[in-house]
């Protein structure tokens, strides 16, 4: 995976600042976590509070069903988003749901809200499993944003509170894609560095931790981390044992 190439990405940033950030990073060199998370914070620049993302390129092929990598972690220092909600419950759990402050709570209300409009302005959904029916209509809605709920995220649950919970500790979910590459947020570019890494350290572990046993060879190629409208720096991945040391 190659750092990001020396053009800007939209946003308020010009070309010619992009330029100036990007050749703090010598695109040659493979950094520790630490050296690649430091450059991350110092290229962000934008006039507003960038996200920075780890991106981890994997040897599997997604395409087969015993290769696909996914899991979730709750951050230890969160993501610095404001995450919105939508629960899937009727009775006592949506009760449960608004106590817990979840911002949309429903059943087929919102299901024709989201199948009939289009409508997405959420970030998680979560739906107890009496509910998953009526959800898993809306899969061509929700199935390409990464929104359907899954039993293995713990999006699908009668605990909603402790859902809720997870989700606003700064829980987050991750799925390799077609290409073999994993995204995830791992907070702002405001965050301590300190914090930032300790968060990067908790994907990687989980990413590790769910190799699949068919997959053969070389496991991670390769590590990005960037913010969202700076340069890719590469991390050394043959550093990982030292990086969970």
């Amino acid at each position: 995976m190659n750092a990001r190439p020396f053009a800007p990405r939209g946003g308020s940033m010009s070309g010619k600042k992009y330029k100036t950030l990007a050749a703090l990073v010598d695109r040659t060199k493979q950094y520790s976590l630490e050296e690649a998370i430091g450059l991350a914070k110092k290229t962000a620049k934008a006039k507003f509070d960038e996200t920075v993302d780890l991106a981890i390129k994997l040897g599997v092929d997604p395409k087969q069903a015993d290769q696909m990598v996914r899991g979730t972690v709750v951050l230890p220092h969160g993501t610095g988003k404001k995450v919105k909600i939508l629960v899937f419950a009727k009775g006592e759990k949506d009760k449960e749901a608004r106590d817990a402050g979840a911002e949309y709570v429903g059943a087929e209300d919102l299901a024709d809200k989201i199948q009939k409009e289009g409508w997405t302005d959420f970030d998680t959904v979560i739906a107890t499993p009496d509910l998953m029916g009526l959800v898993g209509k809306l899969g061509k809605v929700l199935g390409p944003r990464g929104l359907m709920p899954n039993p293995k995220t713990g999006t699908v649950t009668f605990d909603i509170a402790k859902a809720i919970k997870d989700v606003r500790a700064g829980k987050v979910e991750y799925r390799v894609e077609k290409a073999g590459i994993v995204h995830v947020p791992i907070g702002k570019a405001s965050f301590d560095e300190n914090k930032l890494i300790a968060n990067a350290k908790s994907i990687i572990e989980s990413v590790l931790k769910a190799k699949p046993s068919s997959s053969k060879g070389k496991y991670v190629k390769s590590i990005n981390v960037s913010s969202t409208m700076g340069p890719g720096v590469k991390i050394d991945a043959s550093l990982i044992e030292k990086i969970m040391g």
